[in-house]
């Protein structure tokens, strides 16, 4: 367990000292962001706000995952390095996006395309890897069983697996990106999901069948690849996130961009689907699945009557216009989260206990 607070504390250090140095070299090379016209009035002031700031915290778990496993001397597992690998591809695309708008000085970055091809090949290598790799037990990263707290039901084959993992990274980057649009929302809220896969891989470790010859009830037992490691990497990116929330924190000093939001986006998503727990992670990450439905909700209603269901969307802009301070808007958007996760948890813990 040393190596669960060891990544945690390390990330967060790394975070805390690492952003301001990155928020220098950003605001001396002029990598500022882009402020919508069509926005919030208060946001103008943001206008040139060095982004990027992604890069922070997905350095701070890269290096804190390492470095835990070089103090600890315990051995890295494939569930760990394919989470990395997952969350810094889709980094890289989203840095690629926030790279071209601050140099063509436009709001769009990467052709739809162009971004749409990046996160395919990003998701695509992480899913066909997922499935290589098998323990003793048989047991890879990823399962082709669909999973809420555990795997459930019949094996779905590989191809449709790699289309049901497409489909969760590029909803789950897509929702974490429209929440990043108020300081600290989306990064708050992402540390209490980190949070919860920190005591979700906990469980699980103890609770392996990998050691049901010890277990009280080997009924129970959960039947996750590398567990334990899961857990560092979620308490890493937790710590992470933490550090650099409070530099994003309003008035923030750097916001993540697509750098951070995709990044984030698929970590999450790599995290549920070795931990089994895909459609759990719907209500984990309640808030990323609240506002995306919202910009759905607004979309289809204007095509269908030509009327508004929100003054803006996301939902959180809605709030603002409504006369909420962005404070207000994030504090309450936070709490929502938290009673997602606590949910959450319930949930999972009910469905182990079950079994018993």
């Amino acid at each position: 367990m040393r190596q669960i607070l060891f990544s945690g504390v390390i990330g967060l250090f790394l975070t805390l000292i690492g952003t301001p140095l990155l928020i220098k070299l950003l605001a001396k090379k002029g990598y500022g962001q882009y402020i919508r016209d069509d926005g919030p009035r208060e946001h103008a002031s943001k206008r040139g706000t060095p982004t990027m700031g992604g890069i922070a915290f997905i350095l701070a778990t890269i290096i804190a995952y390492f470095a835990t496993k070089l103090i600890t001397g315990a051995p890295t597992t494939f569930s760990g390095l394919l989470v990395l690998f997952l969350m810094a591809g889709m980094g890289l695309v989203g840095f690629l996006d926030d790279y071209i708008k601050i140099i063509k000085r436009r709001s769009l970055g990467l052709r739809a395309k162009a971004k749409l091809a990046g996160q395919l090949i990003v998701g695509i290598t992480f899913a066909v890897l997922s499935l290589q790799f098998a323990d003793v037990r048989g047991n890879t990263p990823a399962s082709m069983k669909i999973s809420f707290v555990q795997d459930f039901g019949w094996t779905i084959g590989p191809v449709l697996f790699v289309i049901w993992a497409l489909f969760m990274i590029l909803a789950m980057s897509n929702g974490v990106n429209l929440t990043d649009g108020l300081d600290g929302l989306a990064t708050g809220a992402s540390v209490m999901v980190f949070g919860a896969y920190t005591f979700i891989g906990v469980w699980q470790f103890q609770e392996s069948c990998a050691n049901a010859g010890t277990l009280t009830n080997p009924s129970a037992c959960f039947e996750v690849r590398d567990p334990l490691d899961l857990a560092i990497v979620a308490s890493a990116l937790m710590g992470a996130c933490f550090g650099f929330l409070w530099w994003n924190t309003s008035p923030a000093k750097i916001f993540m961009g697509d750098t951070g939001s995709l990044a984030l986006g698929g970590a999450l998503v790599g995290l549920a689907i070795c931990s089994r727990t895909e459609l759990l992670l719907a209500l984990l990450g309640g808030l990323f699945v609240l506002i995306t439905l919202s910009v759905v909700i607004q979309v289809g209603a204007f095509r269908l009557t030509g009327k508004r269901v929100f003054k803006m969307a996301p939902l959180h802009h809605h709030f603002e216009l409504k006369g909420w301070s962005e404070i207000l808007v994030v504090v309450r958007f936070w709490i929502i989260q938290g009673m997602c996760v606590i949910v959450s948890l319930g949930l999972f813990y009910a469905g182990w206990a079950n079994n018993k």
